[in-house]
């Protein structure tokens, strides 16, 4: 596989529409990298779930998916499943979010997923974060929307183990649900392990790409 590295990573930006997005979509990521940059600084927004359980929820998860980062995670009130009808407050959060940040990676979800908060919100970022790399991530759920990926993030056993447990774990609210589970979750990290020579990994779309092959 081709391997490009996005050099030195000292601030992050992960955004999600609801309370467990991040996690889902790129949770051994963010183990991996802040494990290997402690203190890095991850400014985190997610658009819904303020004020009620799931934002405990998401507090308590991404602590623990961000072990020593400088985390920095703000939750909106904004209704479940009704983001394009609060269209304002949503770019009006992802622009105040991008001026108190100069992020050198941004995670969010794909402008692909059928869910329309996730792709309302993927379609936000590059108003905002135009000179950025913007990694989309992908949330398994009964839409079927899986696609064919552009990029891969290897996770070691250890670290798509870790964010399985900790998925479990932290989000009690979602148990219920029928995709939710260690066998949904483990398998996908490794059918995209699987086609990046790995044994697991984390798949993202990436939009717009800019190379140096000169230096």
């Amino acid at each position: 596989m081709i391997k490009l590295g996005a050099g030195r990573l000292d601030r992050i930006v992960a955004v999600g529409a609801h309370c467990d997005d991040i996690a889902i979509g790129a949770g051994g990521t963010l183990l991996t990298l802040c494990r290997a940059r402690p203190g890095i600084r991850v400014d985190a927004l997610v658009l819904s779930g303020g004020g009620t359980e799931r934002e405990q929820e998401e507090q308590d998860a991404l602590a623990s998916f961000c072990p020593g980062a400088d985390l920095r995670l703000t939750v909106l009130k904004l209704p479940d499943g009704r983001m394009p009808a609060h269209w304002e407050e949503a770019k009006s959060a992802v622009e105040e979010l991008r001026a108190r940040t100069e992020p050198d990676l941004v995670l969010a979800p794909r402008t692909e997923d059928a869910h329309q908060d996730h792709s309302g919100l993927a379609r936000l970022l590059p108003t905002a974060f135009r000179d950025h790399l913007v990694l989309g991530y992908e949330i398994v759920k009964w839409d079927g929307d899986l696609g064919r990926p552009t990029a891969y993030q290897p996770l070691s056993p250890e670290i798509a183990e870790e964010k399985v447990r900790l998925l479990q774990e932290h989000y009690p609210s979602q148990r219920h649900r029928p995709w939710y589970d260690r066998e949904a979750f483990l398998g996908l990290a490794r059918i995209r392990g699987i086609e990046c020579h790995a044994r697991y990994a984390e798949a993202f779309s990436v939009t717009k790409l800019t190379l140096d092959l000169g230096e």
